[in-house]
């Protein structure tokens, strides 16, 4: 059997001419790409993805996504039509291209020739706006949410003494990105034996803005009574500087360091009455694990008049949560420490907590 092999000999033209549009290939596919021009010289390929806040972000295969000043830029040719925004509020949709010291946006509306200084923004088509996104997460920033919670713990014993302690309080929380108002009350009641050992009450609020990064401010008020320190009033208002040492989702440390006025008013009239001007200086801690939380306060509060004259304030708990998400359960200690304390009164008052806590929105 014979085999016949059919040949077919072309001309070297045809071959250039194959060659030539192989190599025009290559070429439109590297010019098919947005340029970005430097006024020291430098030549940039890639895809611009946006212009924002002054910057031009470009995405390139040899150095991954490259941010440059825009104003350091001298020319912008896009591929694609993209969305302009001017200075003046303008916007169109076209394609950039370099004219000379300026540039020129072609779309289906007209031509505009500006400078690149004057481009406020631009976006991919399907993509938004950057103010108008800008403006959405403030607005969510701003977005204010009530929060609060109810604790409660009754303990008893009956038997050769006989005891009963009841301690409720509640809590309600405004909350948003840059700001926190607080509401809060408790009331501690503990006899054993006819004896009152607690009769305490008080009620506040706490209002902390962060002006700045991890700084803000804050004003606090509390007010209440303590018949077991013959305490009948006393009120503590502050206000001061806040500083963020950590600042996460899950765990924040503020420092806080502002002026105070201290009043409180005993009913025994040997001990005088506090009233003075002074300093505030507090410490609030909270750390997150899953569904668990670690909380620590701490206020101190030293008078002008008599700087070894200052109460100290501590809390620190636990939160374990139960099988109801809503329902949870607060193991913790406190302590009340006043320097300067009534005629016959400790200076020093503890108490350890075990409380049942509802948490709702």
């Amino acid at each position: 059997m014979t085999v016949y092999i059919l040949t077919m000999h072309l001309p070297r033209s045809f071959y250039a001419a194959i060659t030539v549009a192989l190599f025009a290939m290559i070429g439109l596919g590297q010019l098919t790409a947005d340029i970005v021009e430097t006024k020291n010289g430098a030549r940039i390929v890639g895809q611009v993805t946006k212009i924002e806040d002054g910057k031009i972000f470009v995405t390139t295969d040899y150095a991954g996504d490259l941010v440059i000043k825009q104003s350091e830029v001298a020319g912008l040719t896009t591929e694609a039509p993209v969305f302009v925004r001017l200075v003046s509020g303008t916007t169109l949709q076209g394609t950039v291209a370099r004219e000379g010291s300026s540039i020129k946006i072609v779309g289906e509306d007209g031509v505009l020739s500006t400078n690149i200084e004057k481009v406020a923004a631009t976006w991919s088509a399907g993509a938004e706006d950057p103010q108008v996104i800008a403006l959405r997460k403030q607005a969510a920033d701003m977005e204010r949410h009530w929060a609060y919670e109810v604790a409660l713990d009754v303990n008893g014993k009956s038997g050769n003494k006989s005891q009963l302690g009841t301690a409720v309080s509640a809590r309600a929380t405004l909350k948003t990105n840059v700001d926190t108002l607080q509401f809060y009350t408790a009331y501690d009641r503990q006899e054993s034996d006819g004896t009152k050992s607690a009769d305490q009450f008080k009620a506040g609020s706490d209002y902390t803005n962060n002006f700045s990064g991890q700084k803000s401010w804050y004003v606090r008020d509390e007010i209440g009574f303590d018949r077991v320190k013959d305490i009948e009033l006393y009120n503590v208002a502050a206000a001061g500087l806040g500083y963020d040492f950590i600042k996460t989702p899950k765990r924040i440390l503020t420092g806080r360091a502002g002026l105070s006025f201290r009043y409180e008013g005993y009913k025994n009239p040997v001990t005088e009455d506090v009233k003075s001007a002074g300093l505030d200086f507090g410490l609030n801690h909270e750390w997150e694990f899953g569904d668990s939380k670690l909380v620590n306060r701490l206020a101190f509060v030293p008078a002008f008049d008599d700087f070894g004259n200052y109460t100290i304030k501590h809390e620190s708990f636990y939160e374990l949560p139960l099988a109801n998400p809503s329902w949870k359960l607060r193991m913790g200690l406190s302590n009340d420490y006043n320097s300067q304390p009534g005629v016959g009164v400790d200076s020093l008052d503890s108490s350890y907590f075990t409380r049942l806590v509802l948490s709702f929105k």
